[in-house]
């Protein structure tokens, strides 16, 4: 009959979370997961092992009257119980809210009361965190302490429940997960809120699993080989973006998991990721400056990392390129963020075999190129859709199945036509690289044209005693904006601002040339890993240039 419409008959079984763990702890079940805890020690243990502790922490959730659809906090680190809480709570359609612990008091109380969390679970060092601020969260029923009894410090606190007496209580035999809608609610994570309130991202069980098959992908993996067991390390905390998806991604691909706690000093991430193989990394350039910088002063090398995966914010050519030359090491980027996690692949296009390693290193500076799934699109300021020519600048937008429709409790987000704001400036060129050029806000618009403070913090991270650098906006009388320059030196180093800008000259047009550099002992860093501009801009709001800071005339 014309016009009928055929179904396909495939079974109709929801993607849910619980599948991943099943999965990993039937066929992977001898890897393993390593992590520092919050004491120091080093806990060992393989996903056949973590797969009946998840279970009965769903089975305990369940006993404290926790229901499908309710919220349950954790404030914590990287460690094997926060791991566990991933499967636990969503497998029984009870949603996970990871929370930020290095987040001021006032925005911990608006968020948890924002989620309306009714547990919270904790680490015994983020404790004290909960007893302060307690009093003025309003649905928090009971605090759980991640930690066996003898470890748990003394506390006031009320209805206070040790994680390692719930799971004792409990027995899985006979259990099996529920199934449910895979469109429920999994985890949430809140953004930072660098303007107005922070907004809940509210993943599902669908996204989820769809997005751990695509970080699956060997384009996620570069240099993989069959048959050997990678050695993954999230270096991004399992409270931002689910861990970047690590949590998921290690099970399902059998990987070993690497969890470095809550330490992040340079040697104590070398001494896991030199002790366990780490094959893969993935975290925020920040952590590379730091630890590159340690490298140098150590004459350290590693022995078993193939890759880092980087995201969150740009790093500079001359940290891609030290990586690469000095230690073997490629730097892939891949595009995301908390409202779109992994939207483009880190590695470099098919038929890519033939380039040299500066040209290599070139072509990975952009952040990823286009991966099935997802939808990105550059438009002007009138919502106009720009070309990709590598050339058009504009606002990046994105759709996909993992990308957020709205914010919890709140519609906004969206663009009319229905993609997300980003709050990215880029290029896409024809073969679907993004290379960002910005965030809309830090844009420096001088003269009525744009500067990019991406491309000048590059270009002065070239120099080698330059550590860090971060570009802001200062007012300009007849420009409407200028740029400033601040730096963080390399240890020991005596620069000077003219001798930087004279370093930067000649790879600028003139115009672009900070006004002015100011050296800062260190970068206020936020609780990802990124630096906090807002914070630099309050600081700098009325600065005035001082003599030593101003740049030569050309």
């Amino acid at each position: 009959m014309e016009g009928t419409t055929v179904q396909g008959l495939m079974m109709d079984m929801p993607l849910l979370i619980s599948g991943l763990i099943d999965y990993a702890a039937t066929y992977h079940g001898d890897a393993e997961i390593v992590a520092r805890e919050i004491e120091g020690d080093i806990h060992r243990y393989t996903y056949a092992d973590a797969h009946p502790r998840i279970k009965k922490m769903a089975l305990a959730l369940q006993r404290l009257g926790i229901k499908q659809g309710d919220r349950v906090g954790t404030l914590a680190w990287n460690t094997h119980r926060h791991f566990e809480m991933f499967y636990a709570a969503p497998g029984v359609g009870i949603v996970l809210h990871t929370v930020n612990p290095r987040l001021f008091p006032d925005q911990l109380v608006y968020i948890i009361n924002h989620a309306e969390d009714r547990l919270l679970f904790v680490d015994r060092i983020t404790l004290p965190i909960v007893e302060a601020i307690l009093p003025k969260l309003t649905s928090i029923e009971g605090v759980v302490v991640m930690a066996s009894r003898e470890r748990i410090p003394e506390t006031k606190l009320a209805n206070v429940m040790c994680y390692e007496d719930l799971i004792a209580a409990e027995d899985d035999t006979g259990f099996s997960w529920p199934s449910f809608d895979e469109k429920s609610a999994s985890t949430i994570c809140y953004t930072s809120g660098t303007t107005g309130n922070p907004k809940g991202v509210v993943y599902s069980h669908r996204a989820a699993v769809l997005q751990t098959m695509a970080c699956s992908n060997l384009d996620f993996l570069p240099g993989h080989q069959e048959g050997v067991r990678e050695v993954m390390m999230p270096m991004a905390p399992l409270f931002h973006g689910n861990g970047w998806n690590m949590p998921f991604t290690a099970p399902y691909t059998g990987s070993k998991l690497v969890l470095p706690g809550r330490n992040y000093e340079p040697d104590k991430l070398y001494e896991l990721i030199e002790g366990e193989g780490v094959t893969i990394t993935a975290g925020v350039p920040s952590f590379w400056l730091i630890l590159l910088d340690w490298l140098g002063r150590t004459g350290n090398k590693f022995t078993t990392l193939r890759a880092t995966l980087s995201s969150g914010s740009a790093p500079s050519l001359a940290m891609v390129g030290k990586l690469d030359r000095d230690y073997g090491l490629p730097y892939t980027q891949a595009w995301g963020m908390t409202e779109a996690l992994g939207c483009t692949m880190p590695s470099l296009r098919p038929g890519s075999t033939s380039l040299t390693q500066d040209e290599r290193i070139e072509r990975r500076m952009v952040s990823g190129r286009a991966c099935f799934g997802t939808a990105l699109r550059i438009v002007d300021e009138d919502e106009r859709e720009l070309p990709h020519d590598g050339r058009s600048v504009g606002h990046l937008r994105v759709k996909g199945p993992w990308v957020a429709s709205g914010y919890f409790k709140s519609d906004e987000g969206l663009d009319k036509d229905g993609w997300l704001i980003t709050g990215d400036m880029a290029t896409i060129d024809p073969q679907g690289h993004v290379t960002l050029t910005d965030r809309s806000k830090d844009v420096i618009k001088s003269g009525g044209e744009w500067i990019s403070s991406i491309q000048l913090e590059n270009i002065a991270m070239s120099h080698p005693e330059v550590m860090q650098a971060a570009v802001i906006a200062i007012p300009h009388e007849k420009w409407q904006e200028r740029p400033l320059l601040l730096v963080v030196r390399r240890q020991g180093s005596t620069l000077d601002p003219n001798t930087l800008l004279e370093h930067m000259r000649p790879m600028l047009a003139s115009w672009w040339l900070p006004d002015a550099v100011e050296f800062l002992n260190e970068m206020p860093m936020s609780g990802t890993g990124k630096v906090q501009k807002m914070v630099l801009r309050e600081k700098f709001k009325d600065y005035a240039p001082r003599p030593e800071s101003v740049r030569a005339a050309s």
